[in-house]
């Protein structure tokens, strides 16, 4: 008798759905807010006085949307966000996560108001939901967390999470632009999550659970078009690690990494 053959027409038709999957996520995102601001862009003649001095405002960016390869396994990562709004208060969206052969991973999913800090120059508070929506049980989490510049012109994002049953996450993002010439720009990365405790069903221990970091070298075409090359580092740690053994995953490993980053 011979041997079960693997369908890999099956995986490779999941793989591609899980793709556009995600970017339609992304692009029903951006979508809103365009219609958003050009709703707004027709205002009654009592608001023209007021917009003229407080302007409504569109900005969207794709920052990763990449394919990821170690020689024995791919997968799939994007990462975008967009607000629209005045210089005083704005609606963020903003999207994440992985997909890969079979199924998608490490879905995030957010809607935040956002507003200055009085007396903190170049950082933003912001407040809302995020919902972990992929492959894995849904979860459903109110966010507080800062956005902005840090001295040295780092881009850093610090997030607090909070969900029922005193569920309590944490997440750092930062980033560094380093200039080698006005079109060649090197950007390091690095993400940062931890949890009070641990959620099985999502393969999360508590503690530090992972860090995704990253190297990428673009190349600007346009100002707002550039594709790059790179490498990226994952690693999960403590019973986040062990959930992934027991799988049959593994726990870290370096990837090469090409891709696209668009803003508008």
């Amino acid at each position: 008798m011979s041997a079960p053959r693997f369908d890999n027409s099956k995986v490779h038709i999941f793989f591609v759905a899980s793709i556009w999957q995600s970017a339609l996520i992304l692009m029903l995102s951006v979508g809103c807010i365009k219609v958003v601001s050009a709703q707004m862009s027709m205002p009654s003649p009592s608001m023209k006085d007021s917009m003229m001095e407080n302007p409504v405002l569109v900005h969207a960016r794709l920052d990763e949307f990449e394919g990821r390869t170690n020689a024995s396994e791919s997968e799939f990562r994007w990462d975008g966000e967009g607000w629209i709004g005045t210089d005083m208060n704005k609606l963020w969206v903003k999207s994440e996560g992985f997909s890969g052969s079979t199924s998608v991973s490490d879905g995030d999913h957010e809607a935040l108001y956002d507003r200055p800090i009085p007396h903190v120059r170049y950082f933003d508070a912001q407040i809302g939901v995020r919902a972990d929506l992929d492959s894995d049980p849904r979860r459903a989490w109110a966010a507080l967390g800062i956005e902005g510049l840090a001295p040295g012109y780092f881009e850093i994002a610090p997030t607090l999470y909070i969900r029922d049953k005193g569920n309590v996450a944490g997440r750092v993002v930062a980033s560094y632009d380093l200039l080698l010439t006005q079109r060649w720009i090197a950007q390091p990365e690095a993400e940062l999550n931890f949890y009070s405790k641990d959620d099985p069903g999502r393969q999360i221990g508590s503690g530090l659970s992972g860090l995704d970091a990253g190297l990428r070298l673009r190349y600007e075409v346009k100002r707002k078009f550039a594709p790059y090359i790179g490498f990226a580092y994952s690693g999960k740690y403590g019973n986040t690690a062990i959930y992934s053994r027991l799988a049959g995953e593994t726990t870290n490993g370096a990837q090469f990494v090409f891709g696209i980053r668009i803003w508008h």
